[in-house]
């Protein structure tokens, strides 16, 4: 007899569906086994009618053609007895939230509430087995050699996430089992003001959230590779500081829109910082001119810096560093200066008579005095600079970035020039119908032609390694 959190039903459950979004796919078979003190107590499968077509490619995945669930029962048929089953027990599947979300969205079109502790066995295994890095249902098999049921078919699933189960317990021990599960069913603490089950709304996906507050104020705009966990995140009890829990207790209500890979997030998030301006998000307060740096050399011949804030986009590796102020530009050349043994004189820093006073101290090599030669003092310069140095657009026109969420089949092309967004579009049509030299003129021709929020976000997708995705250009 197992005592506390594991002696309460946990239904191991599985799904088959026409597709990977809930809102729009279906429910093809049910599977599931009810489990108390880690007996079986109950178990029951169903194939369901989903009311259209199953994709040829779900019929191969799975071995369930359209002909098996032309004469299964309709969901509405069985949700009666399917949430009887479900009613009081922990939802246990692999890969949950895919699992309830499906489940959720059949009710909702009942117009039948339904709610449930959630436990996601892949969760389970990173948190019992971290020194593995792979979770999937395949890799728990092969490594605990489990037996193996149908893989793909809800009931054989079901049988190996119960075997995992109930190996971990034997291997490991159901005291330090209880409390992973107890960890990962500890939900975070909601404002008041929120609907209990608002965070099982929230899809898994790539996206933008917007919490609003009293009178419908905008209070945050988020960017999520998971909008659900990174929701939850703001609810936690061990949030980070206190605005942030003053903030996340302020929560009225929660909008998000899904976009199709990272890059739609992030240029969204910016988009509406900017044109939102919510209370709580610095950038919508970020300064329009930035600061910059240009080095330029003196009639020695040895290079100095300046201080600009008009930056132009065309030669962007001119210029070094982008700074929301003269102090804060400031002190980063003075970082940068005592890391290097620079001339104060020549960085800005010291605007004295006679030789800087960095040669006094012994820290400078006489560039003020022309003693250091000049070659020499100019490469330790631009060396010195060169982390600051902004990035030249690496094309010779405008780029078209295609993203594809393969789980939610939303794709999205988006329009670039000289690290600028130009526009979003969703096909290969719309894209030969965009207009790419109008908007780069109009780019052009616009008073601030830089921004530096838009270059950061774009520098840090654009050019890190091993992003999957495929750029074009297109003029």
């Amino acid at each position: 007899m197992m005592a506390g959190l594991l002696s309460q039903p946990f239904v191991f459950i599985d799904l088959e569906t026409t597709g990977g979004s809930a809102p729009v796919d279906r429910i093809i078979e049910i599977g599931l086994k009810t489990v108390v003190d880690g007996d079986v107590v109950d178990e029951w499968e169903s194939l369901v009618n989903p009311e259209k077509t199953i994709p040829p490619f779900i019929e191969d995945y799975t071995g369930i053609s359209n002909s098996m669930v032309q004469d299964a029962p309709l969901f509405a048929d069985i949700s009666e007895v399917f949430k009887s089953k479900l009613e009081g027990a922990v939802f246990v599947a692999h890969n949950a939230r895919f699992d309830y979300s499906f489940v959720k969205s059949e009710f909702r079109r009942l117009s039948v509430p339904f709610s449930a502790k959630v436990l996601c066995t892949v969760k389970l295994s990173r948190q019992l087995y971290p020194q593995y890095t792979k979770h999937n249902m395949d890799a728990l098999i092969a490594r605990h050699n489990l037996p193996a049921g149908p893989r793909h078919r809800a009931m054989g699933d079901v049988d190996s996430m119960l075997a995992f189960f109930r190996h971990s317990i034997e291997e490991l021990g159901s005291d330090l089992v209880e409390d992973v599960i107890g960890k990962i069913l500890k939900r975070p603490s909601l404002p008041s003001y929120l609907p209990a089950d608002v965070l099982d709304e929230l899809p898994q996906t790539y996206g933008v959230y917007r919490f609003y507050g009293e009178n419908d104020v905008l209070l945050y705009v988020g960017k999520a590779n998971n909008i659900y966990q990174r929701v939850m995140s703001h609810f936690m009890s061990d949030h980070s500081t206190a605005k942030g829990v003053v903030m996340s207790q302020s929560v009225r209500r929660i909008e998000w829109t899904e976009t199709a890979g990272e890059l739609g997030a992030l240029l969204l998030e910016l988009q509406q910082i900017k044109t939102l301006k919510p209370l709580h998000n610095k950038r919508s307060r970020s300064v329009s001119s930035p600061f910059s740096y240009t080095l330029e050399a003196d009639k020695y011949g040895y290079f100095s810096l300046k201080l600009v804030q008009d930056v132009d986009p065309s030669c962007l590796d001119q210029y070094y560093g982008l700074f929301k102020s003269h102090k804060i530009a400031e002190k980063a050349i003075q970082g940068i200066n005592g890391a290097n043994e620079l001339c104060a004189k020549l960085l800005g820093l010291d605007r004295g008579k006679g030789p800087c006073f960095q040669y006094k101290l012994g820290r400078c090599k006489g560039a003020c005095l022309a003693e250091e030669d000049v070659t020499r003092y100019n490469l330790r310069m631009q060396i010195a600079m060169h982390s600051l140095q902004l990035k030249k657009w690496p094309y010779a026109g405008a780029i078209a970035v295609k993203e594809r969420n393969d789980f939610s089949g939303k794709e999205a092309i988006h329009l670039i020039y000289a690290w600028v967004h130009l526009g979003t579009v969703n096909n290969d049509q719309e894209l030969d119908e965009f207009n790419v030299s109008d908007h780069v003129q109009l780019r052009q021709s616009a008073s601030r032609l830089f921004d530096a929020d838009a270059y950061r976000v774009m520098v840090r997708f654009l050019l890190t390694p091993k992003r999957h995705f495929e750029v074009i250009e297109v003029g």
